[in-house]
């Protein structure tokens, strides 16, 4: 429990700091994207710095203490490569991810974000509920 709460304080104060310094919003699905789509406006290297910055964070997160980092896939890749293509349409479709909506979003009191975050919770019940508990999907 402490390791979460440890961890919600240090993404909300990079959250902060990222827009204090940058005046920018931390969404990580806007962030990639515009990384991916090589937007005009100069910005290709800090967004490389920040999505290198989250992978290379995990990596090390990994090495020090291996038992935080655990995985246990579900799904193939096939399923992998679905999920992944549902989750970034999703993002494009809502205006943002998890991180722009639920951490920042929320923090600014945004009503748009309050109903994004709502909605991705909700759905994130619903799909535990109906992969383990109704036998569906097993």
């Amino acid at each position: 429990m402490l390791t979460a709460l440890l961890g919600g304080a240090l993404i909300g104060l990079a959250a902060t700091l990222f827009l204090a310094f940058n005046g920018r919003i931390a969404g990580v699905s806007t962030i990639f994207g515009d990384l991916l789509l090589r937007r005009g406006d100069g910005g290709s290297g800090w967004r490389a710095a920040f999505v290198a910055g989250l992978v290379l964070a995990s990596l090390g997160l990994s090495l020090w203490r291996p038992e935080l980092g655990q995985l246990r896939l579900q799904a193939g890749p096939a399923g992998l490569i679905v999920a992944g293509l549902l989750v970034g349409y999703g993002t494009r479709m809502g205006g943002g991810c998890t991180s722009g909506h639920g951490v920042c979003g929320l923090a600014r009191f945004s009503p748009r974000s309050l109903l994004a975050t709502g909605v991705f919770m909700g759905v994130a019940m619903l799909t535990v509920a109906l992969v383990r508990h109704s036998g569906v999907f097993a």
